[in-house]
């Protein structure tokens, strides 16, 4: 049997003899856990649904049009991520502009960069969301952690001192119990900057794919296409 249970000690114990900050802590740390790993099986499933689905922008061109080419990415493309970037290319290739806008000045060839590089921020707005938020829970679980730990080792150390004597086992209990809140701090802030990591390095994959491919389909939209129509005729 553990000198804990032989001592009554544990976390139910700290819990117990817990004041409403250290609850408040613990409360604060649970819910950073909770949002933390919503982000993260989130992000995960689509990260790796993005991923298999990646293989389909080299089926792209060797469909025998661009319809078939965006019908074939539109099913493949799960989470919605390179479709629109060739579909609003597409669009902007062929939209005429009002005689009165601006546009009506501008070369295809722009509009076409600017439809695409829209695209491509949107894209990116949409997979980096959620990551400031684990970001701030991997640099601020460890501190809130502590926090917890300081305020319990302070009531450990008052309660020390107000029952007039200072002995080992006194201290180590109550010290060991607000050392919890230092653990669970970090075992908060591992998982999520781990997860950090994964998903930066695989927007970084996603985005560097996204930005080749809008320049092959911008490419091919100001000069392929025009060329395979003078062939055609």
């Amino acid at each position: 049997m553990s000198v804990a249970a032989n001592t009554g000690l544990g976390l139910a114990h700290y819990w117990a003899q817990g004041d409403a900050v250290s609850h408040g802590v613990a409360y604060v740390l649970l819910a950073m856990s909770i949002l933390s790993w919503f982000y993260i099986l989130a992000k995960s499933w689509s990260a790796w649904r993005i991923r298999r689905s990646a293989s389909a922008l080299e089926r792209f061109w060797q469909a025998p049009t661009l319809p078939d080419a965006i019908a074939g990415l539109r099913l493949a493309d799960v989470e919605y991520v390179y479709t629109p970037l060739a579909a609003q290319g597409v669009e902007a290739a062929n939209r005429k502009p009002a005689a009165d806008s601006l546009n009506a000045n501008t070369d295809t060839g722009e509009l076409i960069t600017r439809t695409l590089r829209q695209e491509i921020n949107r894209v990116s707005a949409r997979l980096e969301s959620g990551l400031t938020l684990l970001a701030s829970v991997g640099s601020t679980a460890p501190f809130v952690g502590l926090f917890g730990t300081v305020w319990g080792i302070y009531h450990a150390l008052i309660a020390v001192s107000a029952s007039g004597s200072v002995q080992i086992d006194k201290v180590a209990g109550p010290v060991g119990e607000a050392l919890i809140m230092t653990a669970l701090g970090l075992a908060v802030a591992i998982p999520a900057v781990l997860a950090y990591n994964a998903f930066v390095r695989v927007n970084r994959l996603t985005l560097a794919e996204l930005d080749a491919f809008a320049h092959d389909l911008h490419a091919y939209l100001t000069t392929g296409a025009r060329v395979a129509q003078e062939t055609r005729a």
